[in-house]
Parts: structure tokens; sequence; C-alpha cells
């Protein structure tokens, strides 16, 4: 069986006693939390969120610049008023550089990536502060909290770095 059938046989037992489709559009919190999508750091139970509660954004190391799209409307269109931002160890954004991926893709399928980059990093504490101090400095995001953390896929432990 393939994991989408599974995911489908896995949503009909949630709605069973699913009761939340009421909740408001905005979340309740007022924040938006931007991480990592890595499958071993599952925001809503390393933070405590419930559902309705938060906004959570997750890309490939949970890169600020990635993330600007969606936390602009967060912002703007849905109130939030503060933005949680969570690196992680162990990512995989730490493994390679651009040019390595670049030349990876060009290899397997002839297709020049060049004018893209996929945002690695190789110093952990570094990337949440460069990624804060874009979004700090960033025109079109509001002038909110912003904290950020670094998560340890080791033991489920955040650590506030900025």
């Amino acid at each position: 069986m393939s994991n989408a059938s599974q995911f489908e046989i896995n949503n009909k037992e949630f709605t069973k006693s699913f009761t939340q489709g009421s909740l408001p559009l905005p979340p309740s919190k007022k924040v938006a939390v931007l991480t990592c999508m890595d499958a071993r750091l599952d925001p809503a139970k390393v933070l405590g969120i419930e559902i309705g509660e938060a906004h959570v954004i997750r890309n490939a190391g949970g890169r600020s610049i990635d993330g600007l799209r969606s936390l602009i409307i967060s912002q703007r269109l849905l109130g939030t008023r503060e933005i949680v931002l969570i690196h992680h160890t162990d990512c995989g954004m730490l493994t390679f550089k651009d040019d390595d991926l670049r030349n990876q893709l060009v290899k397997e399928t002839g297709e020049l990536v060049d004018h893209w980059s996929f945002l690695p990093f190789d110093d952990l504490k570094k990337s949440v502060i460069d990624d804060l101090e874009f979004l700090k400095k960033h025109p079109l995001i509001l002038d909110v909290p912003i904290t950020g953390y670094v998560y340890h896929v080791e033991d489920g432990s955040i650590e506030k770095v900025y």
C-alpha cells in the first residue's frame, strides 16, 4: 500500500472525532513559526501548539528568504504579531554546498540551475542569526518580536539563540 493510500485511511479515522472545523482563520496566538521541513521536528509537539493557534511555515532549513511570502501573508492578512524561527542540529542544509547540488542536478537532468541558491549553511547558530537579521531588516516584515532557536534532534530541547 502506498503512503498516500494509508493517509486516506488515517484521515477517515481522524474525521470521526474531528470537532474543530469552526475555528477562526487567523491563528489565536497571533504567532508564525518558521522552521525546517525535517521529519524529526514536529513543531506542534515541540512547542505545545494546538490546532488553530499558530501558523507553521516549513521549508528546507527553515530559511527566512524562503518563508518570506508566507510570513508577509501571515502578518498583513491574518494578523500574526510574533515570529519564532527554529533551525535544528544535524540539518541536511549543513551537508552540502550550492555548487555540489547544482553539479548533481546538471549530471542527473542536464538542467542548469546556476541562478538559484539552495541556501545551505555551515554554521548552525549563525544561520539562525542571519535569518533573524534578514527578517528584522526586511521592509515588508512588521516590527514584531522575532525569536530564534536551535532545536536539538538528539534530545528534543530548544536553545534560544537570539
